[in-house]
């Protein structure tokens, strides 16, 4: 198999060998050329902030500033100053005039990962701003004006968020302008194995999988995507003795199972109950009152469990060779 070589965007590597990826970055090199907000949708691990800063290296703004935020790493008392800045003496600490984000990224790209947790009061300041409307610093008295082109990321479900009254309907239509969606790494398994390789080769230029480790890698649900597949690579580069990296390398859950014994039927008591009184029956020529002495139990006791299995006085056949039916 060819080894697809990586591709950097703004310093970040990518590896992409799917036909999946392949066809979402064919769409990141169309929507980049545009002006258009962009949301992108995914689970947590699975290459969001691969695809911003692809449409930022595609577009016709890749010269000019790429400026990157997660919306849940800021307190919500200090998210209004972080992206739209403050005024020397604004509030206690405020010592000198700082830029905001937005004005930091003008004509370029403003990255707003983890849009889903932006506190109802920001998504209002947010919305006026992406709709062009100047906005002035914390403690100014001059509006500022800035030319942004915001990609925001998520890897919540902003349209149940939307549903639920925790995320306005109006900034989730904005920001998704062109919405796309990255899969996760279990549906892109054509992905898996180069990763890895690549995650290998920066830890031990010499190491190699094992075709079971490969297999094992390919079989893994991945729910942790690329973030948990570098974990699980790096590791295994560092335990291993030698540079072949086998399946014994990686995580217990990694291994398949061993094909348990063949058990025996399971045999359970009333079978084999079943099974002693037919056995004392044949012996002794289908005598009930010898065969309940034979056994320990009443004549009584005897006729009920006949009854019980249906058979009255009666011996199966399969018993009947083992002794005479008088």
């Amino acid at each position: 198999m060819e080894k697809p070589e990586p591709r950097l965007f703004l310093g970040m590597p990518a590896v992409i060998a799917s036909d999946a990826m392949r066809e979402l970055m064919r769409m990141v090199e169309r929507v980049a050329i545009t002006n258009a907000s962009v949301l992108i949708q995914g689970e947590s691990g699975s290459g969001k902030e691969l695809v911003a800063r692809a449409i930022h290296h595609c577009s016709l703004r890749c010269s000019k500033p790429w400026v990157d935020v997660s919306c849940a790493a800021l307190p919500e008392h200090l998210i209004e100053s972080e992206l739209f800045g403050y005024e020397k003496g604004a509030f206690s600490g405020a010592d000198s005039v700082k830029p905001g984000l937005f004005e930091l990224a003008h004509q370029g790209t403003l990255f707003l990962d983890e849009i889903g947790e932006l506190e109802p009061k920001m998504q209002v300041k947010l919305l006026r701003v992406l709709d062009g409307v100047p906005y002035y610093r914390l403690g100014g008295v001059r509006k500022t004006t800035v030319n942004v082109r915001v990609v925001a990321a998520t890897n919540r479900n902003l349209q149940e968020a939307v549903g639920t009254g925790r995320f306005r309907n109006d900034l989730f239509h904005r920001l998704s302008q062109i919405s796309l969606q990255v899969p996760p790494l279990r549906e892109r398994g054509g992905d898996i194995v180069p990763i890895a390789r690549y995650f290998l080769e920066q830890q031990n230029a010499r190491a190699r999988f094992s075709n079971g480790a490969m297999e094992a890698l390919r079989r893994h649900a991945w729910p942790g995507n690329i973030r948990e597949l570098r974990n699980v690579v790096l590791k295994a580069a560092i335990l291993s003795d030698s540079d072949e990296i086998c399946e014994e390398n990686l995580p217990a859950e990694f291994r398949a199972a061993p094909h348990p014994p063949r058990a025996e039927p399971a045999t359970s008591i009333d079978g084999m109950e079943r099974r002693m009184i037919f056995d004392v029956l044949a012996q002794t020529g289908g005598h009930q009152q010898k065969a309940a002495a034979v056994l320990g139990i009443s004549r009584r006791t005897l006729s009920r469990k006949l009854k019980l299995y249906n058979l009255g006085s009666g011996i199966p056949e399969e018993h009947l060779s083992r002794g005479a039916v008088q």
